[in-house]
């Protein structure tokens, strides 16, 4: 590994699929896994190519249940070349390295180009050995090419090397054991037959979403190639005369599209159109080599150490899920971005750790995303009238039209018995969307967004939380009853016949956020468009009375005093955690733990995530200290510190996101055990911390998190008020780094910090300058400025 490679040394079943997620390459449009292209699927490889957005709904019979979800579909695999020797006594068996003596294999992952290069040499039962180069690109410049080039080279014999090339349409969503059980056939009238002498097409539709897909492959090598076609396979065959230390090549250009594309009347006519007129390998690569540069250009990253490395191989990952390809296109952000089938593709709150580093960088991608929320604003009404309140629901796990996708079942590998899943009572997830308009507005100034898609958006969310809120005559105060905090552990009281907790102190405090951001909106509105949007949806003053009440009076629990995670946290059990470390070792998964003794984690203090713990991460001390006062708390440094020290010594971290949020919010409680937990977030996929998950897909969430810890969380950069505030908090291992961004219009604004200063270098421009807020002064500077600046301690 160097700072812009990502290698990979022997070849390792075990560790494959963790490779293949690591090693995908994508364009924001489609991905591909990195897998071996000789090798077909099994329980070691896993080959994957899926497009944004392709979801198809399938209802499959589990438990004595007839389940129905929607994923997003495995597409026809382009992948597979496989290759053998001849010998006096005819064709030898396929080389692959499960089957034949592999005596070199190495992966490189070239960052900087979005190249996957690999280099194989294989031997087989004569001695014959041959060696393999292969070099493949997903096209980051044309989002609907792919390209793969394969050297061989015997090196100590002559011979013939039989060579083959598939479009496999005869794919299945199979790359998550715990899935098994589910329907997996979402393609259909799969056909193939030949374009051309060197090209071969095949089309299929998905069983009920009908998005058609068409692909369509060039083979070019210096033999003549022949094709067959199968039922579900178009093939394409050449046979290479081999000599020692000669070199031949084999090159092998794909296209997809599908029916959700724009400007076109037919995917197979785009598809079979596109590869006849793409270039060769050598101008792909130069074109898709100078797109790349332009990205690594608008989001420049310099992080010294391994850190930086595994920083870059983020980006990078962030960057091929969503590119600004994927600007042009009806979707969300998948949790697990285009690398695999874990969460089934779905859209969660996940955007809230991603967007805030995509604003700064890609705002017309964040922009997108937004959008993506919006189309789907009217489902979120019907979801919210479905449960009897007014306003805006939006859905825990999102897919292609915005209903609620969250399983009603999920399965427990441990116990083996599938459970219910109540995990969408997850309201926050609109408190989550709110934010994220919020932070996209202020960071691009895109005033137009804000005052008529956004503005629409905060009021929808803010009217059912208004719609949500009971008045307790007891307390005096407005409850929220009923839901899941991000802490997936807790969905019911213990013994409780029905889902829900009440008074989620992260949901109620973000509740109230929402309101009172939707109110300031509305405030500041141009009056036309205030007219308009209130006729629209016929909002009256009382409603806005009643918000200004709630977001007053929220309730927000507190034990011990402490924040409380939810009304009555306080009075479950305590668990023994050293017990179950000493019994289990790894118990970030300590509800299946439990439930697979017959117990529940409903029952004690234990997190299976950062919960409370969110409110740090998402607003700065200041930010916070002010939405309890409006509360009518005081969240004084002592009451944040005890709470931050309650919650580390009761969370098993069994999500990748609780790491950075945790490391986050220690950057500025407990500065010296930061580290620890930024380091499991920056490692969190890289390691497989989570035990094998990052084989069926990255989290993308924690990467693009990672990022933002660089960008933000240290800085602490704010966007708000017309001016970047920063308040930065370097730790001892990240003292120096630098990074550039872009901010209201202004583009390449370089911060830099060292140890104890601050650097800010603003382009010339012919714009305004920008205002920097620092804790002890405000500093104007101006385009084709650099200023340094020294750091309070």
């Amino acid at each position: 590994m160097t700072g812009w490679t990502w290698d990979y040394e022997g070849y390792e079943p075990a560790d494959e699929r963790l490779r293949e997620s690591l090693c995908t390459l994508g364009n924001g449009y489609f991905a591909t896994r990195g897998s071996i292209p000789e090798c077909a699927a099994d329980d070691v490889h896993y080959p994957g190519t899926y497009a944004a957005g392709c979801y198809n709904r399938l209802t499959s019979d589990v438990a004595g249940r007839r389940v129905e979800n929607e994923d997003m579909v495995n597409l026809p695999n382009w992948l597979p070349l496989r290759f053998r020797l001849h010998g006096d006594d005819g064709p030898g068996p396929w080389l692959t390295p499960d089957t034949a003596t592999v005596l070199e294999h190495h992966q490189t992952l070239h960052l900087s180009t979005g190249l996957l290069e690999r280099r194989t040499r294989y031997a087989d039962d004569v001695g014959r050995t041959l060696a393999l180069r292969q070099l493949r690109i997903v096209h980051m410049a044309d989002p609907h090419l792919a390209a793969m080039r394969t050297e061989f080279t015997a090196e100590n014999f002559s011979g013939e090397l039989d060579v083959e090339a598939v479009l496999d349409g005869a794919v299945t969503n199979a790359g998550v054991a715990r899935y098994r059980d589910l329907d997996g056939r979402h393609l259909t009238h799969v056909h193939t037959d030949t374009a051309a002498q060197n090209t071969v097409w095949l089309r299929c539709r998905t069983r009920t979403s009908d998005i058609r897909v068409g692909m369509a492959a060039r083979l070019t090598a210096d033999e003549p190639v022949s094709t067959r076609h199968g039922a579900l396979r178009a093939v394409q065959h050449t046979r290479l005369p081999l000599a020692p230390d000669r070199t031949v090549t084999v090159d092998k250009t794909v296209t997809l599209h599908t029916s959700r594309d724009s400007a076109i009347s037919d995917p197979l006519r785009a598809a079979i159109d596109r590869v006849s007129a793409a270039p060769g390998f050598d101008d792909l690569l130069e074109s898709h080599i100078t797109a790349w540069d332009q990205l690594w250009r608008r989001a420049e990253l310099d992080v010294p150490g391994e850190a930086g490395s595994i920083l870059r191989l983020h980006l990078f990952h962030v960057l091929q899920t969503l590119s600004p390809h994927t600007a042009d296109l009806d979707v969300g952000v998948p949790a697990r971005g285009l690398h695999g089938e874990a969460y089934r593709g779905h859209v969660f709150w996940d955007e809230l750790f991603v967007l805030p580093y995509l604003n700064l960088h890609f705002p017309e991608v964040s922009r997108a995303m937004l959008g993506y929320r919006h189309r789907r604003l009217e489902q979120a009404r019907s979801a919210a009238r479905a449960v009897g309140r007014t306003g805006a629901l939006y859905p825990w796990q999102s897919g292609s039209d915005g209903r609620e996708e969250t399983q009603e079942l999920h399965l427990n590998p441990r116990s083996g018995r599938w459970l219910p899943d109540h995990s969408r009572l997850q309201y926050h997830v609109g408190s989550a969307v709110a934010y994220n308009v919020w932070q996209y507005c202020e960071a691009s100034g895109d005033a137009e967004f804000l005052h008529t898609k956004g503005a629409e958006m905060l009021l929808q969310i803010a009217r059912f939380w208004a719609d949500s809120a009971t008045y307790d005559e007891s307390l005096g105060r407005h409850r929220i009853r009923g839901v899941v905090g991000p802490d997936e552990y807790h969905d019911a009281y213990p013994g409780a016949e029905k889902p829900g907790l009440d008074d989620n102190a992260y949901t109620n405090v973000t509740a109230a956020w929402v309101l009172t951001r939707t109110l300031e909106v509305l405030q500041a509105l141009p009056e036309p468009r205030r007219r308009e949007l209130v006729e629209r949806t016929a909002l009256d003053g009382g409603e806005l009375e009643l918000w200004e009440d709630v977001s007053r009076t929220l309730h927000v629990p507190f034990h011990d005093d402490v924040i409380s995670q939810f009304e009555g946290y306080g009075d479950l059990e305590e668990l023994d955690w050293d017990a179950y470390r000493d019994r289990y070792g790894d118990i970030r998964r300590l509800d299946r733990i439990l439930e697979a003794e017959g117990d529940t984690v409903n029952r004690y203090q234990a997190s299976k995530q950062a919960d409370v713990l969110m409110l740090g991460y998402l607003f700065s001390p200041a930010e916070l200290q002010g939405l309890f006062r409006r509360l009518g708390h005081r969240l004084d440094e002592a009451t944040w510190r005890r709470t931050v020290d309650h919650y580390m010594r009761r969370t098993s971290h069994g999500s990748t996101l609780s790491g950075l949020v945790h490391g986050w919010v220690l950057a500025r409680a407990r500065r010296a055990e930061a580290w620890t937990f930024c380091q499991e977030a920056l490692k969190g996929d890289i390691a497989d911390l989570q035990g094998g998950t990052t084989g069926e897909g990255i989290h993308l969430g924690a990467m693009a998190g990672t990022l933002d810890l660089v960008q933000r969380g240290l800085t602490g950069l704010e966007t708000r008020q017309g001016a970047l505030w920063l308040d930065p908090v370097p730790l001892p291992e990240l003292s120096s780094y630098g990074f550039a961004l872009g901010y209201q219009g202004h583009w390449g604004v370089r911060l830099r910090m060292e140890q104890g200063s601050l650097e800010i270098e603003v382009p010339s421009s012919d714009r305004s300058p920008i205002d920097i807020r620092l804790r002890d002064r405000v500093v104007s500077v101006q385009p084709g400025e650099t200023v340094q600046l020294v750091l309070p301690d």
